[in-house]
């Protein structure tokens, strides 16, 4: 049975990524890196339903999610833009498979770093991020969600890499086995995908080829 809760404020993360704060219904429990189907609470909207992960955590007083919009079509996430405080957002059942399963190499592409926000928010509040590395791809270097927080938490290594921004002082190289090669090294620990499906599976092939261990890499079913 949907819920219906209130959004309570928007707040603006890049470009095309804003915070979605809502109610927290009461007894309602998620795990960090789990996700509900998400729908707008609106005439000719209800049954459009897209996937969305809890970016708060478990003992926050609210809901929040982070969430791309893509204005360059009439789907949810464009409609999702418009909506502010007072507008009505429908929630399901939780589901997810990106659990945390001890220290290890987190490598996302664009929005798909979401699922990894909750996760790497809990072990920074029990100081317990050492030994984690996060490696983003994305277009421009304006795309990165959360980078100030990311780089400020104690213990995370980070890497941000762009494929379509020539002007920024970052790395400008996809994430390949090469670039594995040099940047990760070892191949023996725990690794958490999260993207574009197409980016997932290659990257799950080559780390395989690369001499991880099929078992200890995590990714969305």
């Amino acid at each position: 049975m949907p819920i219906s809760v209130a959004i309570l404020k928007t707040e603006m993360v890049t470009h095309n990524v804003r915070h979605y704060r809502v109610e927290k219904p009461k007894n309602f429990h998620f795990g960090p890196g789990q996700a509900t189907e998400v729908s707008i609470d609106k005439d000719g909207w209800r049954d459009q339903k897209r996937p969305f992960t809890f970016t708060s955590l478990q003992n926050d007083d609210t809901l929040e999610f982070t969430i791309k919009s893509y204005r360059d079509h009439p789907g949810v996430t464009n409609a999702l833009w418009g909506l502010e405080a007072g507008d009505r957002l429908l929630l399901r059942d939780v589901w997810g498979t990106i659990q945390y399963k001890g220290a290890g190499t987190f490598i996302a592409g664009g929005a798909g770093v979401t699922p990894f926000i909750a996760i790497l928010r809990q072990l920074h509040a029990k100081g317990g991020l050492a030994g984690n590395r996060l490696i983003v791809s994305n277009q421009t270097e304006k795309d990165i969600i959360l980078r100030d927080e990311f780089e400020a938490m104690a213990g995370l290594e980070t890497l941000w890499t762009v494929t379509n921004d020539p002007k920024s002082s970052l790395l400008q190289e996809r994430i390949d086995a090469d670039f594995l090669r040099r940047h990760v090294g070892a191949f023996d620990g725990r690794f958490y995908l999260c993207g574009p499906d197409a980016m997932v599976d290659q990257l799950r092939g080559t780390l395989e080829q690369l001499g991880a261990d099929v078992g200890s890499v995590t990714w969305e079913r």
